[in-house]
């Protein structure tokens, strides 16, 4: 896995009146991937946006859309998502009867699985489905909302992700609470792919918050 950092910027915190110049707007600013928060009132606590709305922003990048499904059951949602032009599609251990069914019914897609922890999964969850995904997401906030506090117990999480990833081509990507402050923290504990919504969007200049949230992350020598 290349030590460079991937900035995935969550358009759960975009201007949902103009959200497909928003996604266009944090390509050119140098986002790596465009996370999409999908919520359904049911597993976590609000509701987001369906496939249609993925399909009505897909012309506005050519950048991967990292899908992120906080919805249970997942797996009769998974190919409307990745007909609407998901590149990558993250499930959560407990959002299905069968995770490693799940992980397969994406790939066979064409699309890049990746499977997620809250911050009550232990690492232990996605021991025997490592060989199955394309990256592991850890989340460092309790999910449902944008816009909360940085969890540090999940740092001893995402070391223990990092050494059980070894050296397969896995991204070790995390979401919650991510800003200036926080993305060494996560970097140095063995992250590389840095999902922020607020820290990106916040303030209007998203190049200069892009380049901040990089710069932090790589001072620490992710791995």
């Amino acid at each position: 896995m290349s030590n460079d950092i991937v900035i995935a910027a969550s358009i759960l915190s975009a201007d949902f009146a103009r959200l497909g110049e928003e996604v266009r707007a944090v390509d050119e600013a140098g986002a790596d991937w465009i996370h999409i928060d999908i919520m359904d009132g049911h597993f976590v606590p609000n509701i987001t946006m369906g496939p249609n709305v993925v399909r009505a922003i897909r012309p506005y990048t050519k950048k991967p859309f990292d899908v992120h499904l906080m919805i249970a059951p997942c797996d009769p949602f998974i190919e409307a998502f990745a007909d609407a032009g998901a590149d990558m599609i993250t499930v959560h251990v407990h959002a299905g009867p069968h995770l490693d069914r799940s992980l397969q019914l994406i790939r066979s897609l064409g699309v890049r699985p990746g499977v997620s922890l809250t911050p009550s999964t232990p690492e232990s969850a996605i021991a025997y489905v490592l060989d199955k995904v394309d990256h592991v997401l850890v989340m460092t906030v309790n999910p449902g909302f944008g816009g909360q506090s940085f969890i540090p117990g999940q740092l001893r999480k995402i070391r223990a992700i990092r050494q059980m990833i070894s050296d397969r081509p896995i991204h070790l990507e995390v979401d919650g609470g991510i800003h200036v402050q926080t993305a060494p923290l996560v970097a140095e504990a063995g992250a590389n792919a840095l999902v922020s919504g607020s820290g990106v969007f916040d303030g209007g200049d998203y190049a200069a918050n892009i380049r901040a949230l990089r710069d932090a992350a790589m001072s620490a020598g992710a791995a």
